[in-house]
């Protein structure tokens, strides 16, 4: 992949001479997108310092404060403006902004150097900015790292107040539809306006697979790439351009041939997309007729319309976090109670399977931050869970009570030892018997997983086994811990293997005896989701795929395609292979 400097040069010449010229960041969102260039300016944090006279300070720090109503102001308005069908992390990425805005570190700090180094508010406000990322660069962990964006972005709305520059709002823009944004970094609730007015794609500087932009990007599923690095610089107003959000390749003043190539795929995937839809309530059976479930993943009770569009016959992974990040409060029992019963509910009948928080190191609660080396070794998810009895026993009374709602599971993420499932069952006892007590309404029958997703989990399975109702494997995790590798670095990510033989043995391992015990086992992970990775699946004896909406209709159309007969053999020699290369090619032959 090329360095951004490494083509600099070259395209500073193309911008003078419209030449074309290519550029590669992370691709956040998949499929193609041409269009003009929309360059989306904000207001620089590059400001003037002068001396403000002691007379005047007190106006200096009323300016500031009128500049912190107007944002605040501001963002209600966005909040209000939230269409109804927008996906449920729009009003949670404004709220983000709100506390932010409103936390002392940001609302109070000035004021105090405004009187202190007797400067102007935006002087002020830069130096506190400054110090914050500044903290910010020394936090190890990429997730939070990439947190400091919420934190520019609100600064730059603040400055663009003190400065009477109004929020970018793109509703008068011509041929909006066909555009394609590029800035520096993107705004979630910039992004609210993107609903109202769509564009064709976006490209950024900043961001990662993880940020903010990125899921906002795949919720509204259109083509995105970020982590260009200087793509707000090099790009013209105007210029052509093409995204490849599967390659993330950015090409600018495409040549004709090129253009015309990629017009073509974009057409291509359009009559592809419209082609699988028709196979939305078409069971999903190989040719020789072994069934195969299909469940989508989701966030939010918003998302379970688009598995229902596309298919899913139940949800495999309902990720709770939603409800507890971003947050000064933690959701309270009725609040949890409500998203998982909308969520049930919706379902119709369907499995609903609810992963109990999974949150901790790496993703916060406010207020119960604890320092680690290693946030994905440290303590969260069940163990995060174990170590505050409190907080897990509102979350298990409110699934149990949602559970007279719907078919419901409950699947219980990062459990290694026997003494954390034995931990784990007895708290879902006492929730019972707090709910008998309480005469609160429950299914009498609520079955209780456990996600593979650690190595020791898999390789002592059979304790697992013996208690448990139902297995999933998450691949991402069971990846990261095998191999040794942080998905989020982006200088280790490219030895992200989903095909090392260890992980491809590990996973067929717990097939097989899962199989053995008569225990449903599913695969959660990006895994499930991959095309060529669904006929080795299923011939490592998985029937169960749980993915992003998104990619369900493509997965089934896969499964529609293949007879078990003709792969059982190649997966099995794919799992006694240790060559990694030859893994590969018999992957190839699978899918040929």
């Amino acid at each position: 992949m090329d360095h951004p400097l490494d083509y600099e040069a070259d395209a500073a010449a193309a911008r003078s001479m419209r030449m074309s010229f290519t550029m590669h960041g992370i691709g956040a969102s998949d499929g193609v997108a041409i269009g003009p260039a929309h360059l989306v300016s904000y207001a620089t944090l590059e400001v003037a310092q002068y001396l403000v006279p002691a007379g005047e300070l007190d106006n200096e720090r009323k300016r500031f404060v009128v500049a912190l109503a107007s944002v605040r102001d501001e963002l209600s308005q966005l909040r209000e403006s939230i269409p109804a069908e927008a996906p449920a992390e729009f009003g949670a990425f404004i709220d983000v902004h709100q506390m932010i805005l409103a936390d002392s570190t940001l609302s109070q700090a000035p004021l105090e150097l405004i009187g202190s180094q007797q400067c102007n508010a935006e002087w002020a406000l830069k130096l506190q900015l400054d110090q914050l990322l500044e903290q910010f660069d020394r936090i190890d962990d990429a997730y939070l790292r990439e947190r400091k964006g919420d934190i520019l972005q609100v600064v730059e709305r603040v400055m663009k107040a003190l400065v009477g520059k109004p929020g970018y709002i793109p509703r008068a823009l011509p041929g909006a539809a066909r555009a394609i944004l590029v800035a520096h970094d993107l705004s979630p609730a910039d992004m609210i306006q993107f609903k109202q007015l769509p564009f064709a794609g976006f490209l950024t500087d900043l961001g990662g697979s993880t940020s903010h932009t990125a899921i906002v990007a795949r919720s509204l599923n259109i083509p995105a790439i970020v982590a260009l690095h200087r793509a707000r610089d090099l790009i013209r107003e105007n210029d052509q351009l093409i995204i490849d959000g599967t390659l993330g390749v950015v090409i600018v003043n495409p040549d004709p041939s090129v253009l015309e190539e990629y017009r073509l795929r974009r057409e291509a995937i359009g009559i592809e997309r419209a082609k699988l839809q028709r196979l939305a309530r078409t069971p999903a059976e190989t040719i020789d007729g072994s069934a195969i479930e299909l469940l989508g993943n989701i966030e939010g009770p918003a998302d379970v319309a688009e598995v229902r569009a596309n298919g899913g016959m139940g949800v495999g992974l309902f990720r709770t976090e939603f409800l507890f990040m971003n947050r000064d409060e933690l959701p309270d029992e009725d609040e949890q109670f409500e998203a998982y019963r909308a969520v049930a509910q919706a379902m119709d009948g369907l499995p609903v399977t609810i992963r109990t928080l999974d949150i901790g190191a790496d993703k916060t609660l406010r207020g119960s931050q604890r320092a680690s080396a290693n946030p994905a070794l440290g303590l969260r998810a069940i163990r995060l869970c174990l170590a505050d009895p409190p907080l897990f026993h509102t979350q298990l009374r409110a699934l149990l009570r949602a559970s007279a709602y719907g078919t419901l599971n409950i699947l219980v993420p990062m459990l290694s030892t026997k003494n954390e499932l034995v931990q784990t069952l007895a708290a879902v006892a006492r929730a019972r018997a707090s709910l008998v007590d309480d005469g609160t309404a429950f299914a009498p029958k609520v079955a209780i997983g456990g996600m593979v997703e650690i190595p020791a989990t898999a390789i002592a399975l059979d304790v697992f086994l013996k208690h448990l109702d139902f297995l999933s494997i998450g691949t991402n995790d069971l990846i990261q811990y095998t191999l040794a590798i942080d998905r989020t670095d982006d200088a280790v990510a490219h030895l992200y293997d989903p095909l090392h033989p260890a992980v491809i043995h590990l996973i067929a391992d717990v097939a097989h005896r899962a199989q053995r015990a008569r225990i449903p086992v599913a695969v959660c992970g990006e895994m499930a989701g991959d095309v060529d990775l669904t006929r080795l699946l299923i011939g490592l004896g998985l029937r169960q795929l749980s993915m992003h909406p998104a990619f369900l209709l493509e997965v089934k159309q896969r499964i529609l395609k293949t007879r078990l007969a003709d792969i059982a053999t190649i997966a099995r020699r794919i799992v006694n292979t240790r060559d990694p290369e030859r893994v590969r090619r018999l992957v190839d032959k699978l899918n040929a």
